[in-house]
């Protein structure tokens, strides 16, 4: 009928064990994700999310973490060099000639921001202070990114002129 004395309120948990450690096994290094069929250096992509949604680029290459490097450029359409996961995008069979750039320099570092700027001041006058808290893109990296853009913008440009006839 009853229990004799307090009902036990904590089930049992079968397979973890106390004290027991097990063999630690190695971190295994994620492998980048295969690249989509129809998406080949050069080829145009329409961005399905962010902040460029609906926006066509140009892909340059695959980075290690599996992302794809894609721009405007940005002196045509305003979309910087971003990394963009490939689920979110739709390949066009419209290609762009890359005439030889050389984007090997840039990879996952590059888009790392500072680790200097973590420890924020929270107080209230460093809340109401004048001083903008955005981070702007440094000279150098836009220098970087408009030469290496500049070639490709050309192409893109006569491109252009020669589908409007």
């Amino acid at each position: 009928m009853g229990q004799a004395g307090q009902q036990r309120s904590v089930q049992k948990k079968f397979g973890k064990q106390k004290g027991v450690k097990g063999v630690k096994t190695e971190k295994k290094t994620r492998k980048a994700p295969a690249l989509k069929k129809n998406v080949v250096a050069g080829s145009v992509l329409i961005l399905l999310a962010g902040r460029f949604r609906g926006r066509r680029v140009v892909f340059l290459k695959q980075l290690e973490s599996g992302l794809l490097l894609v721009t405007g450029p940005y002196a045509i359409n305003g979309v910087p060099l971003r990394r963009v996961n490939q689920r979110y995008c739709i390949a066009t069979s419209t290609k762009v000639d890359l005439k030889g750039a050389d984007y090997s320099s840039i990879n996952d570092a590059y888009f790392a921001r500072d680790g200097d700027k973590k420890k924020k001041d929270k107080s209230q006058g460093a809340f109401f202070s004048e001083e903008s808290s955005k981070s702007q893109m440094p000279q150098e990296k836009k220098d970087k990114q408009k030469k290496m853009e500049e070639g490709l913008a050309k192409g893109l440009s006569a491109d252009m002129k020669s589908q409007d006839r």
